[in-house]
């Protein structure tokens, strides 16, 4: 269950209204990299974990609370960017301030851009928050990322957090307001937090790479297909041994030869990986039968039930 507590987290203040950066903070409202995502993403995919990950359930539990909670900072905030200004909408007087604002052609030409540009901000939410994105384009459970497999979606979790956090980092560069800017600092630095806590989850589950059960094809995992030409680059993406298997990179410098010569990579050979195709696929049972068993013996036979409730 849910219980609100109405003080905000963390003390969002601004100095003073300002219209239009609340409608750029939008987009952490109900953008795709925004709180509601989060929230919504992480509660998700709590539920596949509860019985057999408790305790990665209990941690995307409190992140995705956590997120609500920035959710209702990032709110807080836009409402406040936009102070008076819904009391000036219901003063249908020329003499209020909105309509001073918008005398003139350019006044006028000015806030049909700001319209066009987001038509729900102003013409109907008032000036309120909008389940929108600075663009005005509703919010979408298509940007939730649950793949019901703890090492897929721990790595998506950890992408979310990082979107999260070069997006309160731009949105910093729009605002003048150090109250603002005190704001944004907190809510990006836990998305930081959170990534770490992702990464130290995701450690936990062993073996976690490749995400899933199914190991690759040692005959393919370790190619690097030379796809572009000019000036070459070489790296640790192309040389010496592969971050998380250990294989050796295998340089393609001619992709099209290669295949012509090999049927399409039908007669491709192993070439400096740590295990053979059967090999492969002997771990790739294993792994499943891990996986399996962790999920079936932390679901009891017959009746189930969410909660255990002290007498």
């Amino acid at each position: 269950m849910f219980h609100h507590a109405k003080e905000l987290q963390f003390n969002a203040r601004v100095s003073g209204p300002d219209p239009r950066f609340a409608s750029l903070l939008l987009e952490q409202f109900g953008g795709m990299n925004g709180e509601l995502k989060a929230a919504m993403q992480y509660f998700t995919q709590a539920f596949a974990a509860r019985q057999p990950y408790p305790k990665v359930y209990d941690m995307l539990m409190d992140i995705a609370t956590e997120e609500f909670s920035h959710l209702e900072i990032v709110g807080a905030t836009i409402q406040m960017l936009m102070n008076g200004v819904n009391g000036e909408l219901k003063d249908i007087s020329e003499q209020s301030e909105i309509m001073q604002m918008i005398t003139g052609k350019a006044g006028k030409e000015n806030i049909i851009h700001e319209a066009m540009v987001n038509p729900m901000f102003l013409a109907v939410s008032g000036g309120g928050p909008t389940v929108t994105n600075s663009q005005g384009v509703p919010w979408s459970g298509y940007y939730v990322d649950a793949n019901g497999d703890l090492t897929v979606d721990l790595r998506s979790d950890i992408a979310a957090e990082t979107r999260a956090k070069i997006t309160y980092e731009y949105l910093m560069q729009f605002t003048d307001d150090p109250e603002v800017k005190e704001t944004l600092k907190f809510l990006m630095t836990r998305e930081v937090a959170h990534h770490q806590m992702f990464e130290a989850a995701l450690s936990t589950l062993q073996p976690n790479f490749p995400p899933g059960v199914t190991q690759g094809d040692p005959r393919y995992s370790n190619l690097y297909f030379n796809m572009s030409k000019g000036q070459e680059a070489r790296g640790p993406w192309n040389e010496g041994k592969s971050p998380m298997l250990g294989e050796t990179w295998q340089y393609i410098d001619d992709p099209q030869s290669h295949v012509e010569t090999s049927d399409g990579l039908r007669d491709q050979s192993p070439v400096g990986s740590s295990m053979s195709p059967e090999e492969a696929d002997k771990k790739s049972k294993e792994v499943s039968e891990l996986r399996s068993r962790e999920i079936k013996d932390s679901v009891p036979k017959g009746s189930n039930q969410w909660s255990r409730y002290d007498e």
